[in-house]
């Protein structure tokens, strides 16, 4: 897949960057959430929809996200936590499940988009190709079929992913659609555990080769690459697509959230906190808290 200029789906609007952090599985998730639900989240009346937004973000510990609505649950899985292995949430994505930890996530907000899913996908993950053809490590869009017999994101790289010329699938993404605005989610594999990924899923973990950029560097590279492709989602780049080259695109003003935003999504940590419980020899269930 080659990047390519589209023309813009609603009002400019400038795109909130959210300064990289570093927490546990459900206040990521709660986080992404907020942003989703923009002055919904606060007064459930409003009619403004969320402002553009992204984020990158790493999980304090070992976590396996679950989709949405996944149901298939592999009975070892609450070994593993039982065992203080792996932690366990609920994304509000949708998809199979994915293992956190040697990973980078993204999360990004786009009210109103238009098209086909595949269409969506496709431009959301502009900024991703173009990024990674910069380090030399081109990807294309996977070809495979989604399949609900895999518990596994990684087990299979349909259009919403991204993969190397090898077939490894580097980036694994999901979407939940809510009053027509856009939050998806990506896990970008950097290192993955090989251990822990066997342990969890029963196969080999994705063979992907060391990128030239780690930590901080490869942060501000992908921040960078966003800044000059999310704009043109938001309606604030004229189309005819983002000028310059990647590598000069200045590093976008991203800002943490503030304790007040933070005191209000912490409402929302029981929405995404789960566990798994087995009853005999039946297979695990999973145990969502109720919100508060």
């Amino acid at each position: 897949m080659t990047t390519q200029a589209f023309p813009s789906d609603q009002p400019a609007a400038p795109v909130r960057w959210i300064a990289p952090c570093l927490r546990e599985g459900a206040w990521q998730m709660a986080i992404d959430a907020w942003l989703l639900e923009g002055p919904g989240a606060v007064n459930p009346a409003s009619l403004v929809g969320p402002a553009p937004a992204f984020r990158l973000y790493r999980w304090s510990r070992p976590t396996l996200s679950l989709g949405w609505h996944q149901r298939r649950l592999e009975p070892h899985w609450s070994d593993l936590v039982r065992q203080g292995r792996l932690s366990l949430v609920r994304r509000p994505s949708g998809g199979r499940a994915v293992l956190h930890g040697g990973d980078l996530t993204y999360a990004l907000v786009w009210p109103r988009p238009q098209g086909s899913r595949a269409e969506v996908y496709g431009r959301a993950l502009a900024w991703l190709i173009e990024a990674f053809a910069a380090m030399g490590e081109p990807l294309r869009s996977g070809s495979q079929a989604a399949s609900l017999q895999r518990s596994s994101c990684f087990a299979t790289s349909t259009a919403a992913d991204l993969v190397h010329a090898n077939g490894a699938k580097r980036v694994g993404s999901a979407q939940l659609w809510r009053g027509g605005h856009l939050l998806q989610h990506g896990s970008i594999q950097l290192d993955p555990c090989p251990v822990l990924w066997r342990e969890v899923f029963g196969g080999a973990a994705p063979k992907l080769d060391p990128l030239p950029l780690a930590g901080e560097p490869l942060e501000q590279h992908l921040y960078r690459s966003a800044a000059r492709w999310l704009p043109l989602l938001a309606g604030s780049v004229a189309e005819g697509g983002p000028g310059g080259a990647a590598q000069a695109n200045p590093m976008p003003d991203a800002s943490p959230l503030s304790p007040a935003a933070l005191a209000l999504i912490a409402r929302g940590l029981g929405r995404y906190r789960a566990t798994l419980s087995v009853s005999g020899d039946t297979s695990p269930e999973l145990t969502m808290p109720r919100a508060t």
